[in-house]
């Protein structure tokens, strides 16, 4: 099996190329970040702290999240309920960064995301996937743009939904997730030594897909994978 391990800070795009690239491949999408994003919403939900590694860690034993598809398109279960549309608020953003720098949630979910990669080619996106998860990974990428690039497309899409907020709150949440993501001591974001780094910072999407697509495909068959 083949995979492929995209890793970046927040909002730089990994997601939705990661999942278009995928499907133009015929690979397994996997985006990690909406596992802890799912736990951070259940910890939300119980009126825990997500930041409070004891709190999160007793709420484990009864936390049911599944991973399924529907039309290639992952969906994200809680308890039995899709909250794909719930998870991608600024608050659940924050919440996904507080759970995700306790040893014991990655435990948890550490296998889950082992077994995908051995059962299937995929392309799985998130902060540590190179490092931590897959650190055998055909590929390694670190996709980033700069903070203000990243913010002004998260709030684009906020207010594309309605959302009353503005750039500068958008960007200082930006930058409040990247210091948190990079300064954690549990598998902070940090760029594996063989991942090729990919900067869309002046590309727009498309151009951001071909990018990818086109370091994953020479890289393979160097590789003769």
């Amino acid at each position: 099996m083949i995979s492929i391990a995209i890793d970046g800070p927040s909002g730089a795009g990994k997601s939705t190329i990661s999942r278009t690239v995928a499907e133009k491949l015929g690979y397994l999408y996997v985006d990690t970040g909406a596992l802890y994003r799912t736990i951070g919403l259940y910890v939300l939900r119980k009126g825990g702290d997500p930041k409070n590694e004891q709190q999160v860690e007793a709420l484990l034993p009864e936390l049911k999240v599944d991973m399924g598809y529907e039309n290639g398109i992952q969906q994200m279960f809680l308890q039995g309920e899709n909250v794909t549309g719930q998870i991608r608020t600024p608050q659940v953003s924050m919440a996904a960064s507080g759970v995700s720098a306790h040893s014991c949630v990655r435990a948890y979910l550490l296998e889950l995301q082992r077994r995908l990669a051995r059962e299937n080619n995929v392309i799985m996106d998130g902060r540590d996937i190179g490092t931590v998860v897959l650190p055998k990974a055909d590929v390694k990428i670190f996709l980033t743009a700069s903070s203000e690039v990243r913010a002004k497309r998260r709030f684009d899409e906020l207010t594309a939904k309605g959302e009353n907020t503005t750039f500068e709150k958008v960007l200082e949440d930006v930058e409040k997730r990247d210091y948190a993501d990079i300064h954690r001591a549990i598998s902070p974001l940090v760029q594996a030594e063989d991942a090729i780094v990919a900067d869309t910072s002046q590309l727009n999407f498309e151009e951001s897909v071909a990018l990818i697509q086109k370091i994953i495909t020479e890289h393979l068959s160097t590789q003769n994978v």
